[in-house]
């Protein structure tokens, strides 16, 4: 590729990226009273907040209403056009529409206004002309004009899809921030993929019952080769009397013992076992976990459930890499 072919798409690029910062940046300008009304609005909503358009707005639609649900507002995305064909009776009172046009004059978009109306359903009009059918028609309007669209023709959405997409963001954060969504929150709506892997919590995943491998600090050699091999995670809990944490008895440590003992006869949990176990907590993140781990070049970890160290759980590597957390 020639020099002068490169500089010119690279200056085609930085021209479309300054004229959607240009939008963005008037758009905050024009932020006022209205966004605060809207918010008001969605937040009293006691049904769905129904997202609706047609078009390049409609795809915009589908994501505003996707960032809305998996941030504690549930939403979810009505085709305009096909709600004029049987849709609209997805419909409920108590619902809110959030009607997205550009022109404001979307005919398959203002077909639906008089049902939504009928059911007492507020409208927040996302719309680039304030003065259009949709504005007039809404209980609050938010202006998505631009200056230019970055298309050189000013045919093809592009200024003015970012600055509605940018909104519905606008919308979703400061609808989280109100309601005090959290990190656990979040985690309950996103269970699959990278993101709910990331927020698993240790309880979720840990052995517990029967499951979790304990011998008291006096059991003998026999005893807790049986425990350590029935229960299969390569290691036991090792507590007192009290039942008391004590330490934690790995294949390792066990080799390790095997090797220096005069007689194994006489061997005891006390003898085999390292004496400063790793524990963490069950509430602690899944990541902890690895962190802590990899840290100290280990596979598992006791869980205790409270100051008097009772273990209650044992999570080990292979739980992690079968979540998919490692």
């Amino acid at each position: 590729m020639s020099s002068d072919r490169l500089a010119a798409r690279l200056a085609s690029a930085r021209r479309v990226l300054g004229v959607e910062r240009a939008a963005l940046d008037a758009l905050a300008e024009r932020l006022d009273a209205r966004f605060a009304r809207a918010i008001g609005i969605l937040l009293g909503c006691r049904g769905r907040v129904v997202v609706s358009g047609v078009g390049k707005s409609g795809l915009v639609c589908r994501k505003i209403a996707a960032t809305l649900a998996s941030t504690g507002t549930p939403a979810l995305f009505l085709h305009a056009g096909e709600g004029s064909h049987g849709d609209l009776g997805t419909l409920v009172r108590g619902d809110v529409l959030l009607a997205v046009s550009n022109s404001g004059e979307t005919e398959e978009l203002l077909r639906i206004l008089p049902v939504a109306r009928r059911l007492g359903m507020p409208l927040i009009a996302v719309t680039g002309n304030p003065a259009s059918t949709l504005a007039r028609t809404a209980d609050v309007v938010l202006d998505v004009s631009v200056p230019e669209e970055a298309c050189p023709l000013g045919l093809a959405p592009t200024s003015s899809t970012t600055a509605t997409m940018a909104l519905g963001d606008a919308l979703a954060i400061a609808l989280l921030e109100e309601r005090g969504f959290s990190v656990e929150d979040f985690a309950l709506l996103h269970p699959a993929g990278a993101l709910g892997r990331r927020l698993l919590r240790v309880e979720e995943l840990m052995h517990r019952g029967d499951g979790v491998p304990i011998v008291g600090e006096h059991a003998s050699l026999e005893d807790t080769l049986v425990e350590i091999t029935s229960k299969r995670l390569g290691m036991t809990a090792v507590v007192d009397g009290t039942g008391a944490l004590v330490g934690v008895i790995t294949d390792g440590d066990l080799r390790r013992g095997l090797e220096r003992a005069a007689d194994i006869r006489t061997l005891t949990a006390r003898d085999l076992m390292s004496s400063a176990p790793k524990t963490i907590a069950g509430t602690a993140l899944a990541a902890e976990a690895v962190a802590v781990m990899e840290r100290h070049a280990i596979t598992s970890l006791v869980i205790c459930a409270d100051a008097g160290r009772r273990p209650v759980g044992v999570i080990h590597l292979h739980d992690l890499l079968r979540a998919g957390v490692v």
